[in-house]
Order: structure tokens, then sequence, then C-alpha cells
């Protein structure tokens, strides 16, 4: 018997260490935010996963067979009791570059991650990430014509970026255009020949200075001015005296199902809907191509009637009280009803659904940014991912949505931000203040 009682503690002892070998865990490391260059400071964010924790983590550069150690932390050994509990990710935020390792040099390189677990093997897991060390600033070259911007209108800068960027483009106030590469100069090494299409939005001041930009991620931008005339504009202001009867009508569409009074949800309706309408829009910017697929003067819609205009400022009236103020960004043309509704010029559709506010609507992409929205259709007759060409219908026209009659809302936005279209419908401005500042066939 007694024999037996000192196997089985032999046996017990053998054991628990054998479990506590095979238990231990290899740690999973990540770069939670992917990098491909690192500059003078760039941050690297680093997540070490493992139930029973990392006993150590270091984080090196490794260029030209020589590591360098950026970050090493430890914890104190847990090998024996680390099964009773679950410990969370162990996460490091650290800088890489040439401002932490100044041995470093422009050229490939490495990031290597070490973590070994905390358990009684301790485990080493590694992972590494190829990078390219750039540390020259960005610089700009901006062309130096003439800009005339009408305020809430469009216009066309050239400009050159060197350096190491990663962003570029146009700010007028806090909205921001991105650019493109120029048509058939594709630029060489880091330098790059490119444009941006930018809007001068309607809600900024007059006043307000459009700057080029370009910028990386280590914090490092550069910024350039050109030459600009700006043309404010005192956009028109109309009281709109809303009824029982049409409130109701739009709560009861587009807030079927809503609680509270009809008045209530329908400045909901003209409020929270209308902006979160409006960013719909304006995310359809990423899927717009990166060349050219319009020509010639944008139409429109024939034989209409302007009904309001582009940023109208409206003050809603309710029983002779004003309830709300909203901006009309758009013109709504009128004809008769159901008429065919004509893509103002050739492109490719991107949305074509019921938005809320705007009814069933149709966006068409020409690229380069530039966007036609035509909204409040009674029937829609072109899906996502179609070409279509200058004046082919998209639609007939209606009342869906948050409209009253019969007519079309037409609205174009440059890079996600509405502008007035007017100038679109304009030969002259299209040769002379888009089409001169590039290549021919662009």
């Amino acid at each position: 018997m007694k024999t037996v009682v000192i196997i089985v503690v032999a046996l017990f002892l053998l054991a628990v260490p054998a479990a506590l070998f095979f238990s231990s865990n290899t740690t999973v490391v990540e770069l939670t935010n992917p990098i491909e260059v690192i500059g003078s400071e760039t941050p690297l964010a680093i997540r070490a996963t493992n139930p029973h924790g990392v006993r150590q983590l270091r984080v090196l550069v490794e260029q030209g067979g020589k590591q360098y150690e950026i970050s090493n932390t430890a914890q104190p050994a847990n090998r024996f009791t680390f099964w009773f509990s679950s410990q969370p990710p162990h996460e490091v935020s650290v800088n890489a570059g040439t401002a932490v390792t100044p041995e470093l040099q422009d050229g490939p390189a490495r990031v290597i991650v070490e973590a070994q677990s905390n358990d009684l093997r301790g485990l080493m897991s590694a992972i590494t990430a190829d990078v390219l060390v750039k540390t020259k600033p960005p610089a700009l070259s901006v062309d130096g014509l003439q800009h005339y911007i009408n305020h809430g209108g469009s216009e066309l800068v050239v400009f050159t970026v060197s350096g190491y960027w990663t962003e570029a483009g146009v700010r007028v106030g806090e909205y921001t255009f991105r650019s493109f590469a120029f048509p058939g100069e594709p630029g060489s090494g880091d330098t790059s020949k490119r444009f941006s299409l930018f809007g001068f939005p309607w809600d900024v001041p007059g006043d307000t200075a459009p700057i080029v930009y370009a910028s990386n991620p280590t914090g490092a931008e550069a910024t350039g001015r050109f030459w600009f005339k700006t043309f404010p504009k005192d956009f028109r202001s109309r009281e709109l005296p809303i009824s029982d009867e049409f409130v109701d009508t739009m709560a009861a569409r587009l807030d079927p199902g809503g609680t509270g009074d009809a008045l209530s949800r329908f400045l909901k309706i003209n409020g929270e809907t209308r902006r979160a309408n409006n960013q719909t829009l304006s995310d359809l910017r990423l899927k717009s191509e990166e060349r050219m697929l319009w020509s010639g003067p944008f139409l429109q819609l024939a034989n209409s009637k302007v009904e309001s205009r582009f940023a109208d400022a409206r003050d809603y009236l309710y029983q002779g009280r004003k309830v709300d103020h909203q901006v009309h960004l758009g013109f709504d043309l009128s004809v008769t009803q159901n008429i065919d509704v004509a893509a103002a010029n050739a492109g490719k559709v991107v949305f074509a659904d019921n938005l809320g506010i705007y009814g069933n609507c149709v966006v068409v992409d020409h690229g380069y940014g530039l966007q036609s929205i035509y909204a409040h259709l009674s029937e829609i007759g072109v899906k996502p991912g179609d070409a279509v060409s200058k004046g082919q219908s998209l639609g007939k026209s209606g009342s869906t949505g948050l409209a009253g009659g019969d007519h079309l809302h037409f609205s174009m936005q440059v890079d996600g931000v509405q502008i007035n279209p007017v100038e679109w419908w304009d030969a002259h401005w299209i040769q002379d203040r888009i089409l001169s500042k590039l290549p021919p066939g662009s």
C-alpha cells in the first residue's frame, strides 16, 4: 500500500510540471497599424495576445545586417501560477525612425517584434514587417496661374510634390479635397505632378484662402499658396410656409411608424435625416474613378423652370412661426409630370436607390471626384455600375422623398462637397477654368 501511495505521489509530481509545460501558449503578435514607411518618428501600435500574459516584448529595427532595439518591456516571470488567470492583450505604442535610431539611413529596413509568453516554457514568438525608411519631408511647387473662384463654385490647381508624402490636395477652411496624378505624367521616385479639382464651399467665409498641402504620417507637412481671386456671394434666403397637410404627409412617408407628433417627426426628417442622406452622398466620392469620363458642357434639364437655386437658405414657417432652418444644396427644376431625366454628362452610375429626403435618387460619377445627383424621381431606369452617355435617360421626374410636387432636384459635388452646378452648364467656364489646365484628351 505504501508503495502505491509513493507511485501516485510521484506520478502527480510529474504530471503537474508536464501539464504546465504542455499548456504553455505561444503569443499572437500584431502590428495594429500596418506600416510600409517609417520616417523620423513613426508610431507603431503593437498588440501581443496570450492568456498567460507576456513576459517580455522587444521591438527592433534591422537595417544593413544590424539590429537596433527601440523598446524592451518586461514583466516578472510567472512560471507556475499562470493557469489560474487569463490576461488581457498586452498593447504598447512606440516610435520608430531616425529620431529614435539616428543610425538608420533612407532605404529598406525591417521592423521586428518579439514576444515571450509568461508561463513555464516561455515560448518566443516574432513577427517582421519590411519597411522603407524615408526621412525627406514633403515639398511643394504650385502653378503660377490665375485662379478666379466663385463662392460655392469649383476650381482646379496643378502642383508638384516631392519628398516623403502620403496625402496631398487642397484645403478650403475645414474642407479637404484630394489630388490625382496629372494625366500622362506619373512622376518619378518621390516626385509627382498632380492636380486637385476642388470646391469653394458655400458656407466658408468669402475671404478664405485655399491652400495646397502635402503631408505624411509622421506629422510633417508642406503647404503652398497660389494666386487666386474669389467672388463672394450672398446666397438667397426665403421663407417656406409648411401646412398641416404637408407635415402629416412627409411624416407618414419618411417616418412610417415613428413616434411623437407629426411636426416633431418632420423636423427630425428635415434635420437628422437630411444630414445622414448628405453624408451618404458625400461618401460616394470614394467610388469615383481616377479618369475623366465626361466631355463638353453638362446639360440642364431641357425646357426646365428653376424653382430653387443652389444654397438657398430656407426658414420653415409652421402656423406663422419659424420652426426650422435648412440650406437647399441643389437646383429644383420643373417641366411637366414624369418627364425623362437625362444624364447631364457621360459617366458611371454609382448609386440608384431610395435615399430619404431625396426619394428615388441616382448619382453618376464623372471621374476625378466629380459627380452629379438626380433626386425625387418617380422611376429609376439604371443601376449601379451602368455606363451612361450624355443625354441618356436615368428615370422619370417625380415627387418622392421630401418633395411637394413633381420636379427634379439636381446637384453636383466635388470630392463629396456639393457645389453650384451652374458653372458646369457653361462651356466657356469649363474650357477656361478646367480643361485649359489639363492635357488634351485627359
